[in-house]
């Protein structure tokens, strides 16, 4: 045999480890190179990692939803032992590699089990550490309950509410014993908790108990957008281009960060320095059957309404059928969640840390207002933003939310400030 160890490659800056969340292939399986080997997911994207050399799947190291560092080895190719060929003698042609050492339990039938890590290192994310560090925590008396007892966000949550009992030496834990009545299994359906919503959960934590988060909340009469997004929709529906309310909101976004630039920041905390962004990058949250996904649009101050609706269509449709690359998920300064279509009078939109601002879109619907002193029924709508308390003053939000209050009661103004 000729085999080949696969290791982790590094996905992307920053990045320390990733989840196996799906092996395309199979032991046994004869594979050609370029084809799909694996999806991995990682702090920041899931990637879909191709296979590297043609050949047979001898093993798979690592298990679905266990968590590998970068160069682990996760699975073994023979690269000579594709279409048929004879495989030659050990020792002949390329060496044959050295299988990494299991860890214990590991192997088929085995629980799942993570790559070894170094002695007496805790596995948890770069996050984790970080919140354990400020806390004064040492994480090695957290109970890890992610894979390969991986501390997550959670358990060092529940370890600082008190919820949670030390680590004992060697990483067993102490459990108090349940008292709780036994559940009919045939009422419940367990889950594993892992890949996409389990990064999202991870995110939504880390943003939430690290921002100091502050929501304001404005409505708007848009009688007059909805009139114009009518007349245009039809000019440009011949041309394959759908021109939703978004594109407008994007252009409004850009002219109030323009005049509140600190909500178009982030926070370096290690350089104590807020980074002011002359860039306008805005993520677009993403309704897919895997979970909120928040791909972005580039440079939005330089493109049309049009040409935002055409990116926007292309963006989303590749999002939900998970085409949407690692690099489309990277980048944003801003962020725009809009739950309009689905109803609710309005949210408290949670930040897309490291930004420090998001905002939050909500239904249009007919509501009575009063106009040149008659009442009359008008298109009314609800925008909140959600800021970082810590970097923006809560005046700044009202004033940013005046300002698209103003360009979309007038879509007019738009062009004055484009």
């Amino acid at each position: 045999m000729a085999l080949k160890e696969f290791v982790l490659p590094d996905i992307g800056e920053g990045i320390a480890e990733g989840e196996i969340v799906s092996w395309k292939v199979e032991v046994g399986q004869e594979v050609r190179e370029e084809e799909d080997f694996v999806e991995v997911m990682t702090d920041k994207a899931t990637v879909t990692i191709t296979v590297p050399h043609s050949g047979v799947i001898k093993e798979l190291k690592v298990k679905e939803g266990e968590v590998v560092p970068v160069h682990s080895v996760i699975a073994v190719i023979d690269t000579q032992g594709a279409g048929g060929e004879e495989a030659p003698a050990s020792g002949e042609g390329e060496t044959q590699a050295s299988p990494a050492p299991a860890a214990p339990g590991a192997g088929p039938g085995g629980p799942p089990a993570t790559a070894p890590s170094e002695p007496g290192k805790v596995l948890a994310a770069p996050a984790t550490r970080r919140r354990a560090r400020e806390a004064g925590v040492d994480l090695a008396l957290v109970p890890g309950t992610g894979p390969g007892g991986r501390v997550t966000n959670e358990d060092l949550e529940r370890f600082l509410a008190g919820d949670a009992a030390p680590a004992a030496p060697g990483g067993r834990t102490f459990e108090p014993v349940s008292i709780a009545p036994p559940t009919s299994p045939e009422l419940e359906e367990r889950v594993p908790f892992r890949g996409v919503r389990k990064k999202i959960a991870e995110a939504m934590s880390r943003s939430k108990f690290t921002a100091t988060h502050f929501t304001v909340v404005e409505d708007l009469d848009v009688t007059e957008l909805v009139a114009l997004r009518e007349e245009v929709k039809d000019r440009y529906a011949d041309e394959g281009c759908r021109i939703t309310y978004m594109p407008f909101l994007m252009k409004a976004v850009v002219a109030g960060l323009r005049r509140f630039p600190w909500l178009n920041a982030s926070l370096d905390e290690s350089r104590g320095e807020v980074v002011l962004k002359r860039y306008y990058n805005l993520g677009i949250a993403t309704d897919t059957e895997n979970g909120l996904i928040v791909p972005v649009i580039r440079d939005v101050d330089r493109k049309s309404i049009v040409d935002l609706a055409r990116e926007l269509r292309d963006l989303a449709a590749r999002t939900r059928e998970g085409r949407v690359q690692p690099e489309e998920l990277r980048g944003g300064t801003f962020s725009i969640t809009n739950a309009g279509n689905l109803g609710g009078l309005f949210a408290t939109p949670i930040i897309n840390f490291p930004e420090v601002a998001i905002l939050g879109v909500h239904k249009i619907h007919d509501a009575p207002r009063v106009v040149e002193g008659e009442i009359r029924i008008r298109k009314v709508m609800y925008l909140s933003v959600s800021i970082d308390h810590r970097i923006v003053d809560g005046a700044d939000g009202v004033r940013f939310l005046n300002v698209l209050k103003s360009c979309l009661e007038d879509p007019r103004r738009l062009l004055l400030e484009a």
